[in-house]
């Protein structure tokens, strides 16, 4: 990973732990437990790793990944499961988003397109 993302959060099924990123503590803790849940639930439901990463640009990536001799993970379902994710928890993730441009990138809030 390049240094200009930066991970939000991660859950892993191998370790069974989840990590926040304290850079980020100031969202509030109703973002916090929601961003905790979906991470610990996406890796109970499909397995391997999940995290959600910020772009330089401050977009939102969903990531997931599986160590390679994890052959109970499903490539396929996980990508599905993402997109999924991405669509029912769109609004959540343009917070998340622009939480992260006028806080952490200091961008103005006029100059952001909402």
């Amino acid at each position: 990973m390049s240094d200009t993302r930066k991970v939000l959060c991660m859950a892993s099924a191998y370790e069974q732990k989840y990590y926040f990123n304290e850079e980020f503590a100031k969202l509030p803790q109703n973002i916090k437990d929601e961003v905790q849940i979906l991470s610990v639930l996406f890796t109970e439901e499909v397995g391997g790793e999940f995290s959600i990463v910020f772009e330089e640009d401050g977009t939102v990536a969903l990531e997931t990944n599986a160590e390679e001799s994890d052959f109970y993970y499903d490539e396929i379902s996980s990508g599905l499961m993402l997109k999924e994710v991405a669509r029912k928890r769109e609004e959540l993730l343009e917070s998340l988003s622009l939480f992260y441009r006028v806080f952490i990138k200091k961008e103005n809030i006029a100059d952001i397109d909402i």
